[in-house]
């Protein structure tokens, strides 16, 4: 029987392992759905929203041909989590807006305690406008916000859902997005792009801001988790948990792709999130 050397084995492992990650990158993990849990502190939170939990979905890119079945893995795991409120954060298309349509088969059957909001994603407003969104979304009973917010009444408590528009050759309007809302209530700020934070806490403190646009660097360095390659308006702050000051920042990784439809260290999203108080 032929034998490898300890040396040989060595050898043929390294040689291998290229094309295990061409594998994996291109093949297995852009349908690899994982679901990330998070526990976040608000200090603003009162005690009767502790334990209040969002599912954020970001960065569809939705390719109707190859992420039917992502989508709807995504759904059901969304569904299956009963959570109190659904945040989506923008960029449901790529360069073809007709997308949206299908896409809104999928979206229109997530389910929550306390509703949906979406906001826009710079891929969205770059290929129409976004009346055109708001229309559609408005339709499946989904609330639209660019530049607006929303008041959620849960019990008697409120909690402020903030949307703005797309800030990559958007116009967004941090001052318009958070009029009315009160000092003393928590605001949920939906922000595709995530280095639009320092802007947003300028205004007032940002209990938390949810945003995609990265991908989380769509291919990372295993192990260490560090992104080459990073976008305009998502260098400051690339995935993960930030806190600054009294304000604070969460990225997905979201859910689709870019460009070439590869993942590496890097799998598709959804973000399980859990509100808790500061007691």
């Amino acid at each position: 029987m032929f034998k490898l050397t300890r040396r040989q084995t060595i050898q043929t492992l390294l040689a291998a392992a290229p094309v295990a990650a061409v594998i994996d990158a291109f093949l297995i993990e852009p349908n690899l759905l994982s679901v990330t849990r998070r526990e976040i502190t608000l200090p603003q939170l009162p005690p009767e929203l502790d334990g209040f939990t969002i599912a954020q979905l970001s960065d569809f890119h939705y390719k109707p041909e190859k992420d039917h079945d992502l989508m709807v893995k995504a759904v059901n795991a969304v569904n299956a989590e009963n959570v109190d409120f659904i945040a989506l954060t923008g960029d449901y298309v790529t360069e073809d807006s007709a997308v949206i349509t299908p896409l809104m088969g999928h979206l229109s059957q997530l389910q929550s305690k306390h509703g949906i909001a979406a906001t826009m994603g710079n891929h969205d407003g770059w290929t129409h406008s976004g009346d055109y969104y708001r229309k559609i979304f408005t339709k499946a009973g989904i609330p639209f916000l660019i530049n607006q917010n929303t008041e959620l009444n849960i019990k008697g408590t409120r909690l402020h859902i903030a949307g703005t528009d797309y800030v990559w050759l958007g116009s967004p309007d941090p001052a318009k997005t958070l009029k009315g809302i009160p000092a003393n209530s928590p605001v949920i700020a939906l922000v595709h792009e995530p280095d639009y934070f320092d802007t947003m806490r300028a205004i007032r403190d940002i209990d938390l801001q949810l945003s995609g646009h990265t991908h989380g660097g769509q291919c990372r360095v295993p192990l260490i988790g560090y992104a080459p390659v990073k976008v305009k308006y998502g260098e400051n702050y690339v995935y993960g948990h930030y806190q600054e000051a009294n304000s604070q920042l969460f990225i997905s990784r979201g859910i689709g792709t870019s460009g070439m439809r590869v993942r590496f260290a890097c799998a598709p999203e959804i973000a399980i999130l859990t509100l808790r108080c500061a007691d």
